[in-house]
């Protein structure tokens, strides 16, 4: 069931690379395999999804997700988001302040003026306690302290990640607070279909349909404007498939705020809280695909506008600009400013819960 010797997986990563104590807390890798042979990789810092090996339209594996092949380079990533679980909040909170029950908190501040990403050490830096279910699912538990970067409540989440024999990764969140708080968790997935390499290509050429008929405009600090627009007649119209590419650097106010695509998409719901589509990509070469279904409001769609390929990534893949396509299910950036965006308060006596898939596949 555990992941013990080095030839039995596919993805070449070794276990005790993985293997680390930071404050008492162990850190190691899980493998989950399904009956098709693919396989996902995951570690309990930071949750980080550090292989997602899976074939191409000729039956060729390759690594479609971007990471480090050891604990060391993960911990002290130069993107401290790569691929990993984010809270308490994903996305920004604008100069990090919010009010709740009449109450102002004050959130660390590390992203120009604003609180991205749940703060200073958010649950991407913490070893959360993980323990492997069977061969296609891992359980992760963190419980984040009262006050934790300036949040209020104690909050328990569980994370659970499964691996199914239909090569759908499989992600649901649960957590409960003891005080009224605010919580948007996600994973910010750095997909580079084409498979990892060095360098790893760009994403121009991916094909992506988005099932959003509007999305949240920002201004140049990345914070909403609190309109919600429509696509239609903008760069950011992917209700038919297009090439990532076609529109990314246009001459668009928007484009250029985001330095290509970092926004928020407001997904097409019949009902709140439904599981529904929410995106596809295609990758023209390899012909995989993946598509995304969510219960959550909204897709973060970042393009890897500020990767660099400066450092080295797993096996020695690099990572250039735009090389990565992440679709972030979650609820909008600076929710708790604007009471007309889906709420994200969580209250005692309410449970919150998300449940977000990504499912992999080729071209028929």
């Amino acid at each position: 069931m555990m992941n013990t010797g080095e030839t039995e997986n596919i993805c070449g990563l070794k276990r005790e690379d993985f293997q680390t104590t930071i404050n008492g807390k162990k850190t190691d890798l899980y493998i989950l395999k399904n009956h098709a042979g693919n396989e996902v990789a995951i570690t309990n810092y930071g949750g980080a999804i550090v292989a997602i090996m899976v074939p191409d339209k000729n039956g060729k594996h390759a690594n479609v997700i971007q990471g480090h092949d050891n604990i060391k380079d993960v911990i002290n990533s130069p993107e401290p988001y790569l691929s990993r679980l984010i809270g308490r909040f994903g996305n920004r909170i604008a100069k990090g302040t919010f009010t709740l029950h009449g109450k102002e908190y004050h959130l660390f501040i590390n992203n120009g003026v604003n609180s991205l990403h749940g703060g200073k050490s958010g649950f991407n830096e913490k070893v959360w306690d993980a323990l492997q279910m069977n061969d296609q699912a891992v359980v992760l538990k963190y419980v984040s302290p009262y006050g934790e970067e300036g949040y209020t409540g104690e909050v328990k989440v569980t994370v659970v990640y499964t691996f199914t024999d239909d090569n759908e990764l499989v992600i649901d969140y649960m957590a409960t607070t003891n005080k009224k708080t605010i919580i948007n968790l996600t994973s910010h997935g750095f997909f580079s279909l084409a498979g990892i390499a060095d360098p790893t290509p760009t994403v121009d050429n991916i094909i992506l349909q988005m099932n959003a008929d509007f999305y949240v405009p920002i201004d140049e600090t990345s914070i909403p404007t609190g309109e919600i627009l429509k696509v239609e007649g903008t760069p950011f119209d992917f209700r038919k498939p297009k090439p990532i590419g076609q529109d990314i650097d246009a001459d668009n106010e928007q484009i250029k705020n985001g330095s290509g695509y970092d926004h928020c998409y407001v997904l097409n719901k019949k009902e709140v809280g439904e599981l529904s589509f929410a995106a596809k990509l295609i990758e023209p070469v390899s012909g995989r695909t993946m598509e995304v279904y969510t219960t959550e409001p909204g897709i973060q769609l970042y393009t890897g506008n500020f990767e660099d390929g400066s450092y080295k990534g797993t096996h020695g893949a690099t990572y250039p600009r735009r090389s990565a396509v992440c679709l972030e299910a979650e609820h909008f950036p600076d929710s708790p400013n604007r009471p007309y965006f889906p709420p994200v308060v969580l209250d005692p006596d309410h449970k919150y819960t998300q449940k977000t898939i990504y499912k992999f596949g080729v071209v028929d």
